[in-house]
């Protein structure tokens, strides 16, 4: 009987636990995930990502916004940061951009770029065999126009030399002319001689 009690008896009900308090941070993650999205939220902007600088793309690192060699070294100008950096090295570049005053950073980098070309061309000499050379060339063309001078002076004076020997010719040729004319005086007569015929007819 006591059996049979026990069966016959109703089963207990199940008793329903509080739910724990959700943190701060789980219940704005639930918020957010269950919510949909605004259209704030959709008219939202997206990031335009610029290209890196031809120095950070060939160095494989990030370009940051602040790039100290972005303005010299564009992307679209590769070799010419390959050619400085080939002889000067990143690290002595950025250190010596940050060493001058952003408006004199310009003529540095051409300066860096010429140089480094010319070492490139020239790996004994650099620049300094072309700045050698061109003076070779500028004392040539000095001596070419000192040359041109001293001609030009030459022919300027045999030009007046010759001016003055034609002037003394023709003052030469004039001078006899000149004489015959004052030698030659039988078209004039003399006083004495036109008077001797007829001074019998008056005495």
């Amino acid at each position: 009987m006591a059996y049979v009690a026990k069966c016959t008896s109703s089963p207990p009900t199940p008793t329903t636990l509080p739910n724990p308090p959700l943190s701060s941070s789980a219940a704005a993650a639930t918020t957010n995930f269950v919510s949909p999205p605004t259209s704030q939220q959709s008219s939202t902007p997206v990031a335009v990502v610029l290209s890196p600088c031809a120095a950070c793309k060939i160095l494989r690192r990030r370009c940051i916004e602040k790039c100290v060699l972005a303005p010299y070294f564009p992307p679209t100008e590769p070799l010419k940061f390959t050619i400085a950096h080939r002889v000067f090295g990143a690290s002595n570049i950025i250190k010596f951009l940050q060493e001058l005053p952003e408006c004199q950073r310009t003529d540095a980098v051409s300066s860096m770029v010429y140089e480094a070309n010319a070492r490139v061309r020239d790996p004994v000499y650099g620049s300094a065999g072309a700045i050698c050379q061109l003076q070779t060339q500028v004392s040539e063309l000095q001596a070419q126009l000192a040359k041109a001078r001293a001609e030009v002076a030459n022919m300027q004076q045999q030009q007046a030399n010759l001016l003055a020997l034609i002037c003394m010719e023709m003052k030469q040729s004039a001078e006899p002319l000149w004489a015959s004319h004052l030698a030659d005086t039988t078209c004039f007569l003399d006083d004495a001689t036109l008077s001797a015929p007829w001074e019998p007819l008056w005495t």
